[in-house]
């Protein structure tokens, strides 16, 4: 499949997820799921194509250290557009706009990312897929919420987080499976945000929410490898029969799915 990059100046990792084959001889439509890096950098023409784009809503992936670290983001001053927040770490602080605690098993740092040091919930041979699995063990319900909201948007839905390619790259295969897109279809999309990885690592180590954090690791640590997707999905199937049966344990419904077939496919 010809892959749908879009090329922005404040974004290094923005593609349209249309054209991905389904199972059935069909494809994902175009203009209906983006996935990006952190849109923190947007300019005002960026927005404006975004915004051509058909863009409605932003499921931002990102720790509530991340956001409020770097702040909402230049979108957040555009009524055209809801931003949906779901952290998909453990974390305990309040979430932004609660008053209350948002209480996990473990408490937030206050110095690093919340990925850094953080045991797995889930271990499976590969350490990688390892955390993917822990993002539905930790944050179900933030899984839940953010894929329907994909199925919700009234226009296109982007999903992000910081380098678009691990939370996010798990919350958009997840979406992508319930549409009956071909499994290494979904895979090879994984695999595409190594192709922009250099500009990814440029972006977030101009910042200093990630800099520290990044500036000793070489680049072959933070490559998007097929074999990572097709490892979390093949842990889901042989453990709980599929995706779907899956989610069902989370609280997702047939016509949950209904609705995301119905988005993404039109």
């Amino acid at each position: 499949m010809q892959r749908m990059w879009i090329d922005l100046e404040g974004l290094a990792n923005l593609r349209d997820l249309g054209g991905t084959p389904t199972v059935d001889g069909g494809s994902i439509a175009p203009g209906r799921l983006l996935r990006s890096d952190n849109l923190q950098t947007l300019t005002e023409e960026d927005i404006e194509r975004l915004l051509e784009l058909g863009l409605t809503d932003v499921i931002d992936l990102r720790s509530t250290y991340e956001v409020m670290s770097e702040g909402p983001g230049p979108l957040a001053d555009r009524p055209e557009v809801i931003i949906h927040h779901h952290s998909l770490f453990r974390e305990e602080m309040p979430g932004l706009g609660e008053p209350k605690p948002d209480v996990r098993p473990e408490v937030m740092p206050e110095e690093a990312l919340p990925w850094v040091d953080l045991e797995p919930t889930v271990q499976v041979e590969n350490s990688v897929a390892s955390h993917y699995l822990s993002y539905l063990a930790d944050r179900p319900d933030s899984i839940v919420e953010s894929l329907r909201e994909i199925a919700g948007a009234q226009g296109a839905a982007l999903v992000h987080c910081a380098a678009g390619k691990d939370r996010t790259g798990t919350v958009v295969a997840l979406a992508l499976c319930l549409a009956g897109a071909d499994r290494e279809a979904v895979v090879q999309d994984y695999a595409a945000s190594s192709e922009r990885m250099q500009q990814i690592l440029d972006r977030l180590l101009a910042t200093e929410t990630y800099a520290d954090n990044l500036r000793d690791r070489p680049l072959s640590s933070h490559l998007t490898h097929a074999e990572t997707m097709a490892a979390f999905l093949d842990h889901i199937d042989a453990g709980y029969g599929g995706i779907e049966p899956m989610l069902t344990r989370l609280g997702w419904t047939p016509d949950d799915t209904e609705r995301m077939r119905a988005k993404l496919r039109g």
